[in-house]
């Protein structure tokens, strides 16, 4: 068999796996309807860890400490930060009854671990049901604690929610942030509602404190700076106790990054979690990404040789519309639509940066928490 005749056969298993993972995962979530809430209100400990977030404090607390809600205390960790930000959370604890303070002082063995303050804010916690976000984020709305713990139930321990970050005009890299921001809760609510849930966000998760100490808290991976959100979940979340919620009133938005390069050393970090996933995870997420790289690699060297072109245009076309629709509904849900204009552009410049972040990350490791 010639080479030529090799790649268009490799292209058409690549489109039908593209195909497949559009129409049977990702469709789940564009074309889901939200889970009915509970009108029941759980006490809930709002638990943020900071280091060194003095002035984002500053700007982000209010809008959680004005949460409409019941019963609720916010539980602020000051993880050995060398600016004010202890300052700052003892002056909101001493304007607000409901603000526990949690100081964490650095030992040796924790240095520059946020599990292990995590672990001490979860274990000063009054409540039962626990709702995690950070220092640079804010909820859009007054009812996030209302909208995120409704989903609580007997079955439902752990409640994956969705964390934004927020437009910039006219900035490309913006774009690309939160279209990557974008494609990952595709992929985890897609999962989630898939019955195979793998991961959720620090900007925005909930777990019961009961699910936390039943798997002995982060210890599985403790000596791992990263993964206190996602490897966390891929280990204690099922199809039965994971809940989903994408309702605009339980989205939270963060400050993005304002350079390239800040970005990238983010992204580091958070991709070498990804190796200690299930191992089913681990596989139908690395064939997701190799049949995204392999798509766009092997249909420019076709379209470059002629051959076949009008077969290798057909299911050229027929996997972008189907992306296209499926991306579109669910962008929508996320109420980030204006993305779609740029998608085939973005999805290159995405592809082509996890692939530089992989081989770098072979060669040194990347930096850990601040």
């Amino acid at each position: 068999m010639a080479l030529l005749d090799i790649v268009f056969c490799a292209f058409i298993v690549v489109v039908v796996i593209q195909v497949f993972y559009y129409l049977l995962l990702f469709s789940r979530f564009a074309f889901s309807k939200q889970e009915k809430a509970s009108s029941e209100n759980h006490p809930v400990s709002v638990i943020i860890c900071a280091k060194n977030e003095g002035t984002n404090l500053k700007t982000f607390l209010p809008s959680i400490v004005s949460q409409k809600y019941p019963k609720f205390e916010i539980v602020l960790i000051n993880d050995s930060s060398s600016d004010n930000t202890l300052e700052v959370i003892k002056h909101f604890e001493s304007q607000h009854d409901n603000i526990k303070v949690v100081d964490v002082k650095g030992i040796e063995a924790f240095w520059g671990n946020k599990k292990y303050a995590l672990t001490l804010g979860i274990k000063a916690s009054s409540y039962d049901y626990l709702l995690f976000t950070d220092a640079d984020c804010q909820p859009l709305s007054e009812f996030w604690i209302q909208e995120m713990s409704a989903h609580f139930s007997t079955k439902k321990s752990i409640v994956l929610g969705y964390g934004a970050y927020a437009k910039v005009k006219k900035s490309f890299l913006n774009k690309l942030v939160r279209f990557e921001t974008v494609t990952t809760a595709i992929n985890y609510f897609s999962f989630a509602l898939a019955g195979m849930p793998y991961m959720g966000v620090g900007r925005n998760l909930a777990y019961s404190k009961d699910e936390f100490f039943k798997a002995n808290g982060f210890i599985n991976h403790i000596k791992l700076h990263s993964g206190d959100d996602d490897l966390f979940v891929n280990q204690v979340a099922t199809s039965q106790n994971t809940a989903v919620v994408y309702s605009k009133d339980a989205f939270t938005e963060s400050k993005p990054k304002a350079s390239f390069n800040a970005w990238f050393k983010q992204k580091r970090r958070h991709v070498t979690t990804a190796k200690h996933y299930q191992s089913k995870h681990k596989v139908l997420l690395g064939m997701l990404f190799s049949s995204n790289l392999f798509f766009w690699l092997l249909s420019c060297f076709l379209f470059l040789t002629g051959y076949e072109w009008k077969i290798v245009l057909g299911l050229f076309l027929s996997r972008l519309i189907i992306q296209y629709i499926t991306f579109g509904f669910s962008s929508k849900k996320l109420n980030e639509k204006d993305l779609i204009y740029f998608l085939p552009i973005l999805e290159i410049f995405l592809i082509i940066t996890q692939f530089t972040i992989f081989i770098i990350n072979l060669i040194s490791k990347p930096s850990h928490w601040k």
